[in-house]
């Protein structure tokens, strides 16, 4: 049976296996204890049998006061930062607890919504969103500097800014229905 727990920083040292994967990006520790230290509700874990076999890394936040005209301002929401599940646990709903947790937590600290970004070829990773209430709010043009679909590109990979209205946000101010069709580049996005 699954638990959903906060991490706590010896299990930074448990959590290796789990991000080798190429859509999952890679930190060094002072990045993780900083999510763990400034969010601690939103940097959590799935263990099964004793092992953790996925985690998710999260914030809340908006943007700084000075953007707060601009038309690519974000209000208080929350933001998944990462969410990886070590390969062997994928499509057992592990991703899917996590991300429900992570967004409780958001909605107890009254955000409207939450948002991610995920590359364009990574098509589970979209599909499970998408089941999960997720839309695209807009494309990120070259958000990646990488490009996992075609390396010798010289372009990096574009990413779509996805969100999921929460309960302040009942009206769905927040969200779009034609969000490939919005584009903005990485300068553009807080």
């Amino acid at each position: 049976m699954p638990i959903v727990r906060r991490v706590k920083p010896s299990d930074l040292f448990h959590m290796n296996h789990c991000n080798l994967d190429p859509y999952t990006e890679n930190y060094d520790i002072g990045f993780y204890m900083s999510y763990l230290m400034k969010w601690p509700s939103m940097f959590q874990c799935v263990e099964e049998h004793g092992k953790i076999v996925g985690y998710i890394i999260g914030k809340v936040e908006s943007s700084p006061p000075h953007l707060q005209h601009s038309p690519h301002y974000l209000p208080w929401h929350g933001h998944v930062t990462a969410l990886t599940i070590a390969p062997e646990y994928r499509r057992l709903g592990y991703g899917k607890l996590l991300t429900e947790a992570l967004e409780r937590a958001c909605d107890a600290q009254n955000a409207w919504f939450v948002d991610l970004f995920v590359r364009m070829s990574n098509k589970n990773a979209i599909k499970m969103y998408e089941s999960m209430g997720y839309s695209t709010f807009r494309v990120v043009v070259d958000y990646y500097a990488d490009n996992l679909v075609d390396p010798s590109a010289g372009v990096g990979e574009s990413a779509l800014d996805m969100r999921k209205p929460l309960s302040r946000d009942a009206k769905r101010e927040h969200v779009r229905e034609d969000g490939m069709k919005h584009s903005v580049f990485p300068e553009d996005v807080f």
